[in-house]
């Protein structure tokens, strides 16, 4: 077809599709050229303002690295990664909510002992976390793997400033699916915000800012993975978390005490705080018990 116009064009794209033999291929294309042309008809943009869209995607692209995914970041920022989060991970109520996964994890962090120090000598206020790893109808879930990562006092990461790891781990759960470890307290902290995302966030009059929280990722066999955060109650950006990852079931006390006895009989010689939180899995349908056993092989 020629002489195509603005009331034809998009008709005749999805028409170019006709041989596709990939329903799901299909599908998507079809829906992208039919949402991102009537994006482009109710804007309307100049012929300027097209270009900049093409160089912000270019710098986009530029910014990604082994260490910086800007691309995500964008999808973070714009609200989409939290949504894909959403569609995948529905779950009846009572059963933890999940968030998004974060850029910082690192897989094959340290396996300690329940109750150990991951700081790795990171300095900060004390922290001892502790919960429980359970099913939906609050069984324990003996021997789940609890990954944890987090940010310092400062609100960097690790792998942003260190040549160790810190401040992350891996731990069992006992025979009550309880575990525990000892950490610094995490700040809030930007986003990056010195590429194509940060001057997006500054034309939208938004900031670049995360409250307080902790990562957690929780596996167990015969139960769907769970990936979440627990968030500071109090912190000033939870109602405007920059990712959109906040949920009330998420938000817990990061409880300060002064100097004395821990919960776990530790001696503390000045001020620390707790945090609690006990998780519920969901089953994961018409798991074997062969099936779970040949998933826990290798999660030591």
């Amino acid at each position: 077809m020629r002489d195509l116009n603005e009331h034809t064009l998009t008709d005749e794209v999805i028409a170019r599709f006709k041989n596709c033999d990939n329903p799901r291929t299909l599908q998507i294309s079809e829906a992208l050229v039919r949402h991102l042309h009537a994006f482009v008809r109710e804007i309307e943009p100049t012929q300027e303002e097209w270009e900049a869209a093409i160089d912000f995607l270019t710098r986009t692209g530029h910014m990604c690295d082994d260490k910086r995914q800007e691309f995500i970041l964008l999808s973070d920022a714009l609200g989409v990664s939290m949504l894909v989060d959403a569609i995948n991970h529905r779950a009846p109520e009572g059963i933890t909510e999940s968030t998004v996964f974060g850029p910082f994890y690192v897989d094959g962090a340290t396996l300690y002992e329940n109750g150990s120090d991951i700081t790795e000598g990171t300095p900060g206020m004390p922290m001892y976390i502790s919960g429980s790893v359970n099913d939906d109808s609050g069984e324990p879930l003996a021997n789940a793997l609890v990954n944890i990562w987090q940010s310092d006092t400062e609100g960097y990461y690790d792998v942003q400033h260190m040549d160790t790891l810190a401040l992350r781990g891996r731990l069992r759960t006992d025979e009550n699916g309880r575990f525990s470890c000892w950490t610094v307290r995490p700040s809030a902290y930007p986003i990056p915000d010195d590429g194509p995302v940060g001057e997006m966030l500054a034309a939208q009059g938004r900031h670049p800012w995360r409250p307080a929280h902790v990562h957690f990722m929780i596996e167990a066999p015969g139960f769907r993975k769970l990936v979440t955060h627990v968030f500071a109650e109090g912190d000033q950006y939870l109602d405007s978390d920059v990712v959109f990852g906040v949920k009330n079931s998420l938000i817990r006390e990061f409880k300060e005490h002064p100097a004395g006895t821990a919960p776990d009989g530790r001696q503390v010689d000045q001020p620390y705080s707790t945090l609690h939180y006990d998780f519920k899995l969901k089953a994961v349908a018409g798991a074997s018990l062969e099936e779970a056993a040949s998933q826990s092989d290798d999660r030591t």
